[in-house]
């Protein structure tokens, strides 16, 4: 009897101290399955997070014919214009509302040049790119623009030539030339002898003193903004435009940006342009974002030389 209830005793204790050991051990092994099992679950059934590129996505989609509704929301989220604009003010406004918000109510070319750098400016320095194409002779007769909005103006040269070519068709028209006038990193190195003060290069002077020299300061007046402030503000005054032209920045995201907000303050029937279509950037600069706009909008794109034309409603333009 004592040897049984020995035996008993000795088995309860062993028992006791295999629990005591075991349940540490217990427990880390259920936490490693648990947490293994977890992880591969997540694996197999969800799907990793999309690749920020956006070409990716891009690519992916089938745009044969105009996305629906939900995919294109989904698409553009990340790149929607948010800005209200207002019902569109009539084109003989246009011009005092600029000047009322931009330069409290008087003209940038009253008692123009400042002093500081009248002797620093030429007659004229007129240097563009495509400035002259057959684009402005081929649109402006059938369009026919009381406002002209430019996106990207440097000196002038193409406002210049579109002014002349309304004045010639007796048209009233105001051009509105949006630029930061602050060029581009590394732009001097392809002019000479550029003025210079504390910085400035003084681009805005020499465009103004081009108008100047040009007699066009009643049809032609600048925004010294960037693009998408500028824009924005247009939109906001409700000042639309017959014409815009987007030749401004040339990356991908600089040409999406301004051919999406320059296409919301185009008036009904006006027409969409600019330049550069064909570079060696084509693919991943202006190129792109034209056709990304115009296949996410059901639109045409149309070439006339290297500028690319798209027209709200298709009926003006021929280049033919």
């Amino acid at each position: 009897m004592k040897t049984e209830q020995y035996q008993k005793r000795q088995t309860a204790t062993a028992t006791d101290k295999c629990f005591r050991i075991g349940r540490p051990t217990a427990y880390f092994i259920l936490l490693l399955l648990t947490y293994t099992v977890g992880y591969l679950s997540a694996s197999s059934s969800t799907s990793h997070p999309p690749s920020p590129s956006f070409t990716s996505a891009v690519t992916a989609t089938n745009y044969s014919s105009p996305p629906s509704s939900s995919s294109s929301n989904q698409l553009l989220d990340p790149f929607r214009v948010t800005t209200r604009c207002v019902d569109p003010i009539p084109s003989e406004l246009v011009r005092q509302t600029l000047l009322d918000r931009f330069f409290n109510g008087s003209t940038p070319f009253q008692d123009f040049p400042a002093d500081h750098a009248a002797k620093l400016l030429r007659p004229t320095i007129v240097k563009g790119w495509g400035s002259n194409g057959a684009v402005f002779e081929n649109l402006i007769p059938k369009v026919k623009p009381r406002t002209i909005i430019e996106v990207g103006t440097f000196l002038g040269a193409s406002a210049l030539h579109m002014a002349e070519l309304t004045r010639k068709l007796g048209l009233q028209t105001q051009i509105i030339c949006i630029y930061d006038f602050c060029g581009w990193a590394g732009f001097g190195d392809r002019f000479e002898n550029l003025p210079m003060i504390n910085g400035d290069v003084l681009l805005r002077y020499q465009f103004m003193q081009n108008v100047v020299t040009s007699n066009k300061t009643g049809s032609i007046i600048p925004v010294p903004y960037s693009s998408g402030s500028a824009l924005i503000e247009l939109c906001e005054l409700g000042v639309f435009a017959d014409l815009v032209e987007i030749d401004a920045g040339h990356d991908f995201l600089s040409a999406w940006s301004d051919i999406n907000r320059g296409y919301r303050i185009l008036r009904p029937g006006g027409v969409l342009f600019g330049h550069d279509y064909f570079t060696a950037a084509d693919n991943r600069g202006v190129r792109r974002a034209v056709d990304l706009f115009a296949r996410v909008n059901g639109l045409k794109v149309k070439v006339d030389g290297q500028h690319w034309v798209i027209d709200s409603v298709e009926l003006y333009y021929d280049s033919s």
